[in-house]
């Protein structure tokens, strides 16, 4: 079984699948609020798509014991999908590009730390949620209205995952 190397999240990285959300000074930020608060503005390319609108919610991921196997992707062709981290605790990270189904050799793999989270493209092949180490709460802004927006396929041999 082939094994996936993971890679630490950085925004050029997974720039060919969204964008990663953090507060940081490589994004525009400024001061606001009398001077209390900083707004690290605009993170995110969320897209709704069309008839779309854009909803949060929280998931409440189990963690997923290491090693791991990838038998499975998923996208959602209508819109984008955001995960941010309400947890302090790192979690894991699959993707492949956009277009026609993954293949083995097409994932990429990375470690989010806390406080990191990522906005999958519009039709961007992802892996459901990896928690680590413990039960992590996400606040995710992913798209409601019309239309089937959540596509699956199978990984086929399966991908072996683990940080060593």
């Amino acid at each position: 079984m082939k094994k996936l190397l993971v890679q630490p999240l950085t925004r050029e990285a997974f720039a060919p699948f969204g964008d990663v959300i953090a507060a940081d000074d490589s994004v525009q930020h400024f001061s606001i609020n009398g001077g209390n608060t900083e707004r690290y503005h605009d993170l995110a390319s969320l897209d709704p798509g069309p008839e779309g609108r854009m909803i949060a919610s929280i998931f409440r991921g189990q963690p997923r014991p290491l090693p791991f196997s990838i038998t499975m992707m998923e996208r959602h062709p209508f819109g984008s999908q955001a995960f941010i981290p309400l947890s302090s605790e790192p979690y894991l990270v699959v993707v492949a590009t956009a277009g026609p189904a993954p293949s083995a050799d097409d994932l990429h793999a990375f470690l989010a730390q806390p406080g990191q989270g990522v906005n999958y493209r519009t039709g961007v092949w992802h892996h459901p949620l990896l928690a680590l180490h413990r039960v992590s709460d996400f606040l995710v802004i992913d798209r409601s209205g019309p239309g089937k927006n959540c596509d699956e396929v199978s990984i086929e041999p399966p991908v072996w995952l683990d940080l060593s």
